[in-house]
C-alpha cells in the first residue's frame, strides 16, 4: 500500500512541475512547407504575369531555408544566392532589407561588414500577428521587380 501512496505522490508531484512548465513555454507560430509553397507559387505567378524569371526563397525565422524556386532562364546566375541571402537577412533583422540597402546608402558603411548578409531590396519578414516567423527573397532583374515579387508572395500567405 505504502509502494502505491509513494507512486502516487511522485507522479502527482511529476505532473504538477509539467504543468507549470508548460505554463513557462510560449506559443509560437512557425511557417510550414504549405505556406511556403502558396507563397512561392504566388510570387511565381506574379514573375510569370510580368514575363520575367529569377529565384525566389522561403526560410523560417532562423533564417534557414524551406523552399528555394530557380525558374528557368533565371536572369542571373547569382540570384541562387541572393534570393535565399536576402530571405534570411530580412528574417534575422526582422525588416525589409530595403531598409538596410537604405542605411548603407545613406552613410552606414560599416553595416557591409555584417558577414553572409544581403543588405539589398527585394527580401522581406514574413510576419503573423506581429511577430515574424520567416522571410522571402526574390531576385530578378531589378531591385523594384524583386520588391514586387516578394510582396505578392507575403501577399497570398493572408489569403
Amino acid at each position: 500500500m505504502r509502494s502505491y501512496v509513494g507512486a502516487a505522490l511522485v507522479t502527482a508531484t511529476f505532473i504538477l512541475s509539467a504543468q507549470t512548465a508548460l505554463a513557462q513555454l510560449a506559443d509560437k507560430k512557425v511557417l510550414t512547407l504549405e505556406a511556403a509553397q502558396k507563397m512561392v507559387a504566388a510570387a511565381q505567378a506574379e514573375a510569370e504575369r510580368q514575363h520575367l524569371a529569377g529565384v525566389i526563397a522561403v526560410v523560417d525565422d532562423g533564417g534557414w531555408p524551406i523552399l528555394v524556386l530557380r525558374m528557368d532562364n533565371a536572369a542571373y546566375v547569382a540570384s541562387i544566392e541572393l534570393a535565399p541571402g536576402k530571405a534570411r537577412t530580412a528574417a534575422l533583422f526582422k525588416k525589409p532589407t530595403q531598409a538596410l540597402e537604405d542605411s548603407v546608402n545613406h552613410g552606414r558603411i560599416a553595416a557591409v561588414t555584417a558577414r553572409d548578409f544581403i543588405m539589398m531590396q527585394g527580401g522581406l519578414p514574413i510576419e503573423v500577428d506581429g511577430e515574424v516567423i520567416g522571410g522571402i527573397g526574390a531576385s530578378f532583374d531589378t531591385p523594384e521587380h524583386d520588391a514586387q515579387i516578394a510582396q505578392a508572395g507575403c501577399a497570398a500567405l493572408s489569403r
